[in-house]
């Protein structure tokens, strides 16, 4: 075991390979905080999170102020000691996005150095239920895309090796019914076909659209609803036969109980860097198992391929690539399947020199 010694952290302000709308905003720029870990047998863990164009000076200046000087003199070790009492060093942001994004970023650097310093993979030290997990891609999915446009992406996807693909929902109901029919005839009934209103809708709408979305067969309904919602989505639920998806907008564990306890949703969706990091994406994840709830995580795919090769419940990893220009080398896909490293750590090929060159201006520091 050995203490912290030195943390040092920079932002990486990246934008998106292709144009992303939903039916409530564009994701226009991806703020990516990463921090390293360093121990006192020079042990050195990386971790990261990201936003979607707001807020990533805030988790920085949170890390730098708060839970960085929290951080130095702790055994690197003791990772679930060290959570919980940056949880509470932070309970009066607490539950919200910065703080857990800022967790997230800690608490990923945590496990990596853990990880690197035992030999293991994070799918093996996490669990080792699998070595590899089915992918649908989101890519070409996109709200502003035509009809056409869709349709030629699922077709590539189904003829790459992907099992489903994501379309997001928010048009007027008859241009998103179309839409769907038209994919679905393509790409026939074996592909899945998910869909995504990203907390677009009220309750009868949401129940009104669902309606007419089961007749294409949909593998789920993400986001239908406003995440605080809980009312609303157990409403929906019992008036479809569409499995209801959530969690990239949920931020705690207990979050996740109340929905899952109230019948609210059919799938779990938890985003390893919205929940606050490993410690409670894995929780939330054997959570889920207990009420045999699948886990299908957002985002992320680099660091979900290996938590979701860890547990038994995990269904889906979602393709969007993100660090492709901070990496040496990519997530690895056999046969639509993403598949977990083999390497210690986090299974992620951080390239340090194209870090350093695309780091914002002024965004690094160093505690020690």
């Amino acid at each position: 075991m050995a203490r912290i010694v030195r943390i040092e952290a920079l932002m990486v302000d990246l934008v998106p390979k292709v144009k992303r709308t939903d039916a409530i905003q564009s994701f226009v720029s991806q703020e990516t905080p990463i921090v390293r870990v360093t121990d006192a047998d020079g042990a050195v863990g990386t971790g990261y999170s990201y936003t979607i164009g707001s807020g990533g000076p805030a988790i920085l200046s949170l890390i730098e102020r708060t839970l960085g000087p929290a951080l130095l003199g702790r055994d690197a070790a003791m990772v679930e000691a060290i959570w919980r009492d940056l949880l509470f060093v932070t309970h009066a942001t607490s539950v919200g996005a910065i703080t857990s994004l800022a967790l997230a970023a800690v608490d990923t650097a945590l496990w990596d150095l853990r990880c690197h310093k035992a030999g293991l993979p994070l799918a093996v030290m996490a669990g080792g239920a699998r070595e590899r997990i089915p992918l649908y891609t989101t890519e070409g999915g996109w709200l502003h895309l035509d009809t056409a446009a869709l349709v030629d992406d699922a077709v590539a996807a189904r003829e790459a090796g992907f099992r489903g693909a994501k379309i997001k929902v928010g048009r007027p109901l008859h241009e998103d019914v179309a839409r769907l029919e038209a994919v679905r005839a393509a790409v026939g009934p074996a592909f899945e076909i998910f869909t995504d209103a990203n907390q677009a809708f009220n309750v009868d709408e949401a129940i009104r659209r669902a309606r007419r979305y089961e007749a294409c067969d949909i593998g789920w309904l993400e986001e239908p609803l406003p995440a605080d919602d809980v009312d609303g989505h157990v409403r929906l639920s019992r008036a479809t036969a569409i499995p209801v998806a959530v969690g990239e907008s949920l931020y705690s564990l207990a979050q996740f109980r109340d929905y899952l306890q109230r019948g609210a949703c059919s799938l779990v969706q938890v985003d390893v860097a919205r929940i606050g990091g490993i410690t409670p994406w894995l929780k939330t994840a054997h959570l889920a198992e207990s009420f045999n709830v699948a886990v299908s995580p957002h985002f992320l795919m680099e660091l979900h391929v290996a938590l979701c090769c860890a547990v038994p419940n995990a269904r889906w990893v979602e393709y969007i690539p993100q660090l492709d220009s901070l990496t040496t080398r990519g997530m690895a896909i056999e046969d639509g399947h993403a598949v977990a490293s083999t390497e210690p750590g986090l299974g992620i090929s951080w390239d340090t020199a194209a870090i350093e060159r695309l780091a914002v201006p002024g965004s690094a520091f160093t505690l020690a």
